[in-house]
């Protein structure tokens, strides 16, 4: 009884593609039937991940040098035991500038990648259109955030250095994607409405075999009352 409760919404008819907005910003938290997440929240996460990167170097790698070179210039008139002992203790200085600077800078960039990416998409999914006002949109929001901590003023420039960033930021992705032949939403929309009429077509087949499969078993179950019929009218 449970296995026929189980089954029977596989012979529903097929839920259509999203069509309003809030459908389609569930459907990129939501996994597919490979039990993978949408492209665009894939994207989210490796741009994140990209950004902490970037970061991290960008931090990272002058505060290396400039420790290391500190490290010599303070360190004339130290005693090692040798050259190595020395080269070893610069490196350590430098590592430790690089770990350190390097962090403040990742985390900064991830987070302002991952929420310009996030609006931006959110607004491309929820409009079903990919416009250069949704980037420029996500980097004032983005801006803003970040800038809101240092007052009124601070506020307002973030707002115009994350729009000044999201504009050609976005007219690069958007001019990206139209040499691959298609935006990410034309891609999506093509990938729904495939899948969606796969699986109409796959259900429609299941419906006529099944509709055969009746008709052959009430044929079955009839031939033995006719001819029950045939020989009680005859006597």
């Amino acid at each position: 009884m449970a296995e026929g409760v189980d089954a029977a919404p596989q012979f529903g008819r097929p839920a259509p593609p999203p069509q309003t907005g809030w459908e389609r910003l569930r459907e990129l938290l939501r996994r597919d039937e490979r039990q993978q997440y949408p492209e665009e929240t894939v994207n989210i996460l490796k741009s994140a991940f990209t950004g902490g990167v970037v970061g991290w170097m960008y931090g990272g790698l002058p505060a290396f040098y400039q420790a290391r070179k500190a490290f010599i210039e303070r360190s004339h008139g130290e005693l090692f035991h040798n050259r190595a002992d020395a080269v070893q203790s610069a490196h350590r200085a430098g590592l430790r500038s690089f770990l350190r600077y390097g962090w403040r800078w990742s985390w900064r960039v991830a987070a302002f990648v991952t929420i310009f990416n996030t609006v931006s998409t959110g607004l491309s999914v929820y409009r079903n259109k990919t416009t250069i006002s949704h980037f420029a949109s996500a980097g004032a929001f983005t801006g803003a955030l970040f800038r809101m901590h240092l007052g009124l003023q601070g506020l307002a420039g973030g707002v115009v250095f994350g729009t000044v960033f999201g504009i050609p930021a976005g007219g690069l992705l958007m001019m990206m994607q139209k040499l691959a032949g298609e935006t990410l939403q034309e891609k999506r929309n093509r990938e729904r409405r495939e899948l969606y009429e796969q699986k109409l077509a796959e259900w429609q087949s299941r419906l006529s075999v099944t509709e055969v499969l009746g008709q052959t078993e009430s044929n079955t179950q009839g031939g033995p009352e006719v001819e029950r019929a045939r020989e009680s009218r005859s006597y």
